[in-house]
């Protein structure tokens, strides 16, 4: 049999027990109060794992759906504090902002049977949280395949009834165009050299005729698409260089073109001018002609009023004789062989 020791604490009512090996024996009440306190912290721990599961926190970029055995029960769409059954509802989040989704590059086809490579992205957010869910499963991979294949069909319908250039030129949504001073306007085969400008008019840009064939997202799906736009198109690699030698050539035949017209025109405005300058030339040497024969009718006017008058015949002829020697005495030699009966010899001769 165990021996027990009783001993007695004077700063204590109760008494103590010990062992025969002196290790202190515990007495049913403490066994009792330790159950206790284990038994009061798991239910304080048990009440913060039900209150925890529920309350309901949602931000600003959530929507929050409860669930009551799998099936929506109410859909919180305003940021706060909420709550919940806990092991009865489950929360699932559905993101609220504006969201972006990169579509892969993909190859289409335009009318004219041209292969380009078409990379975009779309700007989308849920706007029908329920529907979102009940379609979707509140999955935004779900939603981005979704997407993906309504985007795709959307630009493949809209580019395969255009021509490359036309899905080149409504890009942007501008393209610019020559007019003619009548307002109509040239085709890039019209080479006309007359006044023409250019005019910058707004058309259908292609993120908008995609954008019109995508109607039936919303109400399909409960998300909405707010923007696709294209960041890049290009045509395929091995197309490339053909299209590069292409448009070289094109090029290159309306320089030549441009060229030939450029001198022929040219060669017009140099003929009118060569004309111009013959009949200018002509009629100067008319009027030249014209003021040489009135000069010189003039000259013999004079000269005969001047031989007509016996007072000044004598002086008249002593001048000519002098004009006459001044025009032979040339050059170096200054010698003169007058005759006797040389008017310059009978100046000389003191006749005069």
């Amino acid at each position: 049999m165990e021996n027990t020791n009783y001993t007695e604490n004077p700063n204590m009512q109760n008494f103590e027990r010990y062992n025969s090996n002196g290790t202190k024996k515990r007495d049913r009440q403490g066994k009792k109060g330790g159950k206790a306190g284990v038994f009061l912290g798991v239910l304080v721990l048990l009440a913060i794992f039900l209150m925890a599961n529920c309350m309901v926190v949602t931000r600003q970029n959530q929507f929050k759906l409860i669930r009551q055995f799998g099936r929506v029960d109410r859909v919180v769409t305003e940021p706060g504090l909420s709550f919940k059954l806990p092991l009865v509802e489950s929360v699932d989040t559905v993101p609220k902002e504006l969201l972006l989704y990169d579509l892969p590059a993909s190859d289409v086809i335009t009318s004219d049977k041209k292969t380009m490579i078409v990379d975009s992205y779309v700007l989308w957010r849920v706007t029908d949280p329920l529907m979102f869910a009940q379609t979707l499963s509140c999955s935004v991979s779900n939603a981005e395949s979704r997407i993906d294949a309504i985007v795709y069909n959307a630009t493949k319908n809209t580019i395969s009834n255009m021509k490359q250039d036309e899905v080149i030129r409504s890009r942007d949504g501008k393209m610019t165009i020559t007019v003619d001073e009548s307002g109509s306007e040239l085709s890039g085969n019209d080479l006309d050299l007359s006044d023409g400008r250019e005019e910058v008019i707004e058309i259908t840009s292609l993120t908008e005729e995609v954008m019109g064939q995508i109607n039936h997202v919303e109400s399909q799906y409960g998300i909405e698409l707010v923007a696709v736009e294209v960041k890049k198109l290009d045509l395929p690699d091995d197309n490339k260089q053909a299209v590069y030698t292409r448009m070289i050539s094109e090029r290159g035949n309306i320089a030549a073109q441009y060229t030939a017209e450029g001198k022929s025109e040219a060669k017009m405005i140099e003929n009118t001018t060569d004309k111009e300058v013959s009949i200018m030339l002509s009629d100067a040497k008319a009027k030249a002609e014209a003021t040489i024969a009135e000069g010189e009718a003039e000259y013999m006017r004079i000269l005969s009023g001047a031989y007509s008058d016996p007072e000044k015949t004598d002086f008249y002829s002593f001048v000519r004789a002098l004009d006459a020697l001044k025009e032979s005495v040339v050059g170096d030699n200054k010698t003169v062989i007058l005759t006797e009966d040389s008017p310059i010899t009978q100046i000389f001769n003191g006749r005069y």
